[in-house]
């Protein structure tokens, strides 16, 4: 059972944000329904966007920064031969070019070349900051700011269709990956440029959007019915190693102590419960047998964030 308190409530939710919405927007709404004190995201999406976007809520928000640094997944279509200033259809258009007729094994082979470690420019319309202030702020005012190459690896590129003016692709990438500049540089290699004209997140951290839900149906929901969608804070990194603890190593542990195991599976950062199989917090392995605190959850009874059986 629940607490009385939902606002104390600590867990995941899946939402399957909409296009033309910010991630923050989505967020808040979330919030508002949910009746949470604390939340936040794994990651915004960009307005035109669409698709999963974990939302962290209370407890949970110590381990967004987790799922930021997943990997994740997209289906996007791309629009050749029209080059925007957003890189995006929100953008400005830019130029227009023919778009070059190509055989699919050489579009194939094209793509290959943007597969594995890569560097990216990032786009002028990002949140990435510059002397304290937001790119966008600078692009809006029509300022071009040099920007450092960074390296991000797109583990593959699938071709899921194409028309005479179009890709449909599906990317599989790193965190920090820009799709929009994906999209931009391979128009630019075809001599044609291009842009994202529609974009989804498929998958992010081992969460499909197949397991999310949107907003209208949170909305559709009663109450308790929308609580129930609360994911466990431990779904959020179920592939780490975990450690149980006794009464008294939970009490040290929760009191920001160290402790020290016999048996410590080997990784370095650890999932900790207590006897009763309630998530603890991440401790952090020094390979000699002791665990100290990585972060540490306040405990309700009830929570989202206890572990299912």
């Amino acid at each position: 059972m629940r607490s009385a308190s939902t606002a104390t409530l600590s867990g995941v939710l899946l939402l399957d944000k909409s296009s033309g919405m910010t991630s923050n927007s989505a967020l808040q709404r979330a919030r508002k329904l949910l009746n949470m004190r604390k939340a936040g995201h794994t990651g915004s999406l960009d307005p035109l966007a669409s698709g999963i976007l974990p939302l962290c809520f209370n407890e949970a928000t110590k381990l967004s920064g987790y799922l930021l640094d997943s990997d994740k997944r997209y289906r996007v279509v791309a629009r050749l031969g029209v080059s925007t200033n957003t890189g995006d259809a929100d953008g400005e258009i830019l130029s227009r070019a023919p778009v070059p007729v190509l055989e699919e094994p050489a579009l194939l082979a094209l793509l290959a070349r943007f597969t594995g470690p890569i560097l990216q420019v990032p786009p002028m319309f990002s949140a990435l900051k510059h002397q304290g202030k937001r790119l966008y702020e600078f692009a809006r005012k029509g300022v071009e700011v040099e920007r450092p190459a960074r390296p991000v690896t797109i583990f593959s590129i699938e071709l899921a269709g194409r028309g005479a003016d179009y890709l449909e692709l599906d990317v599989h990438c790193s965190k920090g990956t820009y799709i929009r500049t994906l999209v931009e540089d391979i128009g630019d290699a075809l001599g044609c440029g291009a842009h994202v004209q529609v974009l989804r997140r498929t998958a992010v951290a081992g969460f499909s959007v197949d397991q999310a839900m949107t907003l209208n149906q949170l909305e559709a929901m009663a109450p308790a019915a929308r609580l129930d969608c609360l994911r466990p804070m431990d779904s959020m990194v179920p592939h780490w190693p975990e450690i149980s603890l006794d009464a008294e190593l939970s009490r040290l542990f929760l009191h920001g102590q160290a402790v020290t195991l016999i048996d410590v599976p080997v990784g370095d950062l650890l999932r900790v419960y207590d006897d009763e199989r309630a998530f603890l917090g991440i401790g952090r392995n020094d390979g000699k047998g002791g665990v100290a605190p990585r972060r540490i959850f306040v405990l309700r009874g009830g929570d989202a964030e206890s572990r299912p059986s």
